[in-house]
């Protein structure tokens, strides 16, 4: 008979695989990344205030009681690309020119309520504001305006204004009519207060 021999010995060690260790990046190269994005995110905050909203406060009492000073507000502007602004819209705009003859500066923005669009007749008597000769009904307004405004007729690609606190707003009763390319925006949300947080309503 013949014998198997069996072996008693190991099996050689199997020898580990190299490592190879990807180079860390240079340094710069993290920072440039960095600067892109800050570049990038600042270059959209810019193009979405300058195109579709911005924050604005409210310096004044003249919208009160709907808007109070120190709200906090967004103003949209992508609306008015589509469509002129309505009766009741709530208008952020560069103070037009009657206005910046008195000393307004072109950055100081007012915010004022629609109330007559081009072609309309707007008029104040008694106690009440009449468009076309059709008494208004404001359950938004401060107190009814104790002045009077003889019928004046909207001209064409203007408005006319005014405070919701007819009787200590510096509005288009005072200085005339307000001409639509100076409109910002209409404000659309108060985010502050908390407590008062929503829509701005147009009435």
């Amino acid at each position: 008979m013949t014998s198997e021999k069996t072996s008693t010995s190991e099996p050689p060690a199997e020898l580990p695989l190299p490592v190879t260790v990807a180079p860390a990046p240079p340094r710069w190269r993290a920072w440039w990344e960095n600067v892109q994005i800050l570049i990038i995110a600042l270059i959209l905050a810019l193009l979405i205030r300058v195109f579709v909203a911005e924050p604005r406060y409210i310096p004044s009492d003249s919208m009160l009681p709907t808007l109070q000073i120190g709200d906090r507000l967004v103003v949209e502007k992508l609306s008015y690309r589509f469509h002129p602004p309505e009766f009741g819209d709530i208008v952020v705009f560069d103070p037009p020119h009657q206005l910046q003859v008195q000393g307004y500066t072109k950055d100081q923005a007012f915010i004022k309520r629609i109330i007559g669009q081009p072609g309309q007749t707007v008029q104040v008597k008694n106690g009440t504001v009449y468009v076309d000769q059709q008494p208004l009904q404001e359950p938004y307004i401060a107190a009814p305006p104790n002045y009077t405004l003889p019928p004046v007729t909207v001209p064409n690609g203007e408005f006319f204004v005014m405070g919701d606190n007819r009787n200590n707003s510096n509005d288009s009763h005072v200085w005339g009519f307000l001409p639509q390319q100076n409109i910002i925006g209409r404000a659309w949300l108060r985010f502050y207060p908390f407590k008062r947080l929503g829509l701005v309503a147009k009435s």
